[in-house]
């Protein structure tokens, strides 16, 4: 099919003008839509909508192996990397393969030794905004995730939604030679350490 819409930045081209207009935006960094909730713009309404979805508490998109719900599409095909295996994110420095190119881009500071993030309180660094955030709470001995079922409050939410685990017996980590199955992922890595010796 015939798209004769390119853009003169970058040369892609585009089926509609609407659609070059919307991508123009990357370059010109235009986000007319805005979040009456948030101070947050974005490029197109269905960025916005997918956002307003936080505020609505909406989400539309279900995993059909294990009924997950999520926001939006994007996170929804990353969860189903859970159940496929699929890591088409490899490392080009040691071939170490990951679900998500955030985590491929995280990884990359093992070898750079980069840690571009630093505490303001006891000058730490970290290779990672997340891992600083998360240390953070030991400053602030804040444990922000509490868990509905028990009461326990954890300061990170990934520590959270390993607890729940406690609760549902959800064992989404599956091995890749037997079969058998985890609830996160240091276990299944321990676990594999008696295939590769």
């Amino acid at each position: 099919m015939e798209r004769p819409y390119p853009c003169d930045m970058c040369n892609k081209t585009f089926r509609k003008v609407g659609h070059l207009k919307v991508h123009q935006r990357v370059h010109s960094g235009e986000h007319p839509y805005h979040c009456d909730v948030y101070n947050r713009t974005f490029k197109d309404t269905g960025s916005l909508k997918v956002h307003q979805h936080v505020h609505t508490g909406e989400r539309p998109y279900c995993c059909d192996v294990c009924n997950k719900t999520f926001r939006d599409t994007g996170s929804l095909k990353l969860h189903q990397r859970v159940h496929t295996g699929e890591r088409p994110y490899c490392c080009d420095v040691c071939n170490k393969t990951f679900s998500d190119r955030r985590n491929l881009k995280r990884h990359h500071h093992v070898h750079t030794g980069e840690r571009p993030y630093c505490c303001d309180v006891c000058n730490k660094t970290f290779s990672n905004r997340r891992n600083l955030q998360r240390h953070h709470h030991v400053h602030t001995g804040e444990r922000p995730y509490c868990c509905n079922l028990c009461n326990k409050a954890f300061s990170d939410r990934s520590n959270l939604k390993v607890h729940l685990r406690v609760h549902t017996g959800e064992r989404s980590y599956r091995c890749d030679v037997c079969s058998k199955t985890f609830k996160n992922t240091s276990s299944l890595n321990v676990h594999q350490r008696a295939h590769t010796g």
